[in-house]
């Protein structure tokens, strides 16, 4: 199974000018724990995770103070990407040994989609006999 077929494709994104504030709102309203910064081609620049919105929140000693700045000072810059036609189960180790949450998915210098760990643990496990 290659991660085309498990990814999600329609994600919401944020951009240069998107701040703290906006990336917790998308964060909330999609239900995704991490979001991928991009360019003006849809090009991934970093990832931005409520790991990392945490301890930025903690190191400040609240998060609110955070809500104006932008979101880009906190994501992880030139993220880990895998094509879409990558195996699951390949796509799965390296989240593993990369301790990522987020895995976006690059097609042409594009994102194409993202998958979460657990996306690919539930792919990994469709098969199996109930």
């Amino acid at each position: 199974m290659t991660l085309r077929e498990v990814m999600h494709a329609h994600i919401p994104t944020l951009h240069a000018a998107s701040t703290v504030r906006d990336a917790v709102d998308k964060m909330d309203i999609y239900q995704f724990p991490g979001l991928v910064l991009v360019g003006e081609e849809m090009e991934p620049l970093g990832v931005l995770t409520e790991g990392d919105l945490s301890r930025a929140a903690f190191e400040r000693g609240n998060v609110t103070s955070l809500a104006r700045e932008l979101a880009s000072r906190y994501a992880t810059r030139d993220p880990v990407t895998m094509s879409p036609e990558a195996e699951v189960s390949d796509a799965f180790h390296k989240m593993l040994m990369s301790g990522l949450t987020v895995l976006p998915v690059v097609e042409n210098n594009r994102l194409a989609g993202v998958v979460l760990r657990c996306d690919l643990m539930q792919a990994m496990m469709v098969d199996l006999d109930p």
